[in-house]
């Protein structure tokens, strides 16, 4: 079996750009490898023409290119052009491309597509209740039509996406994403810095980061030692024009609170981890999410999380044992779970423990590659 992925980001060097989607799709490509399926990537909007292997993965970055007009249809098919004659020349069976930007709308390949839901401005826009571009639905419209098969990292993604498309629930699969355990591992869960709470992910009014300030401000009311940290690209605001969002978050932290608040901006996924390590809890208050790799990474590392309670987030564990999950705007509830786990010790330690058997269970990258080997079978 030979399976391509065409997909905007990746975490390699010489991508551009990763998130949670590029993270996604590497650590399934890196097992399909191992379970003997040949995988073919191909990264565009990237900043030159480059193909290389690399663990037994064919990379092609594919340039983005300047048009006069029309951009939006030609790069399209140039990218359709390009992908097709690489599924000529290597022999592909499959492609799958994300749902973002709807970027397979007028193409037509010479295999199957697989349409995987990690997350459309349609789908952010219906959960965030903001206007949509006309323009952008209509591209995710036309993409996801046009595919032939539908993967969704969680039922709720799953089933809201449907909707949104005009698809019957049947027709997507539910596959979570898969972790590679072996790279989440720590030794020594007992030790950390007591009082750190730790927020990881873009700094963004989706993921919920300004209700941190009030949320913070209730919890050093009873733990004045505390400390939040953040860890994430800044973007803009959508909704106040502001160029950076972290700038809101900090004009919304009490004055007494800023000195107790670090923004470390976007740092390598090494530092990223110790941090992981070092925090007393994690917090992950969105609003918009299809699963949420940087939860699941965090419970995998034994951290207590305290998450949203939205839809998707009740896939990725089980409230009071595994993790606590309370709606992003109760303020008092949010603040009252994280100074429970400040305060206890034993409950960090017994909830970190129960966070990674739930994560070892059902997102275990060895059992997740197989589902994704058996639906890939049914459609070829």
């Amino acid at each position: 079996m030979k399976i391509a992925f065409l997909t905007p980001e990746y975490p390699h060097p010489e991508v551009k750009h990763a998130a949670g989607l590029g993270t996604s799709i590497k650590n399934l490509a890196e097992a399909l490898v191992a379970q003997g399926v040949q995988v073919t990537v191909l990264v565009y909007g990237q900043s030159r023409d480059v193909v290389f292997e690399e663990k037994g993965i064919v990379f092609h970055l594919i340039a983005d290119k300047k048009y006069r007009f029309g951009k939006w249809f030609f790069y399209r098919k140039y990218l359709q052009n390009y992908t097709n004659k690489v599924i000529q020349k290597e022999g592909i069976d499959l492609i799958e491309a994300p749902d973002w930007t709807g970027i397979t709308a007028f193409m037509r390949f010479k295999v199957p597509l697989v349409i995987r839901f990690h997350g459309s401005d349609t789908y952010f826009c219906h959960l965030e209740q903001r206007h949509q571009k006309w323009k952008n639905r209509w591209f995710e419209t036309i993409a996801v039509r046009r595919a032939q098969a539908y993967i969704a990292p969680t039922k709720y993604a799953g089933e809201v996406s449907a909707k949104l498309f005009g698809l019957s629930e049947q027709q997507v699969k539910t596959i979570h994403y898969g972790l590679d355990l072996t790279q989440f591992q720590n030794e020594k869960p007992e030790y950390f810095e007591k009082g750190l709470i730790l927020y990881i992910g873009t700094i963004i009014r989706k993921k919920g980061v300004l209700e941190l300030p009030s949320i913070f401000n209730l919890v050093r009311k009873q733990c004045p030692e505390a400390r939040l940290v953040l860890v994430g690209s800044d973007s803009a605001d959508i909704q106040s024009g502001s160029a950076s969002t972290w700038e809101l978050v900090e004009q919304q932290c009490n004055e007494e609170d800023r000195a107790y608040v670090t923004y470390l901006g976007k740092i390598p996924y090494n530092e990223v981890q110790e941090y992981m390590k070092k925090a007393n809890v994690c917090v992950f208050p969105t609003y918009a999410e299809t699963l949420g790799m940087v939860t699941i990474e965090s419970m995998a590392m034994q951290k207590p999380v305290v998450n949203s309670s939205l839809g998707w987030a009740q896939e990725l564990m089980e409230d009071g044992k595994s993790g606590f999950l309370v709606h992003p705007s109760h303020h008092e509830e949010y603040a009252h779970r994280i100074i429970t786990l400040l305060k206890e010790e034993a409950l960090c330690r017994e909830m970190g423990v129960a966070a990674n058997t739930f994560v070892t269970q059902r997102f275990d990258i060895q059992k997740i590659v197989k589902e994704n080997i058996r639906f890939y079978k049914t459609i070829l």
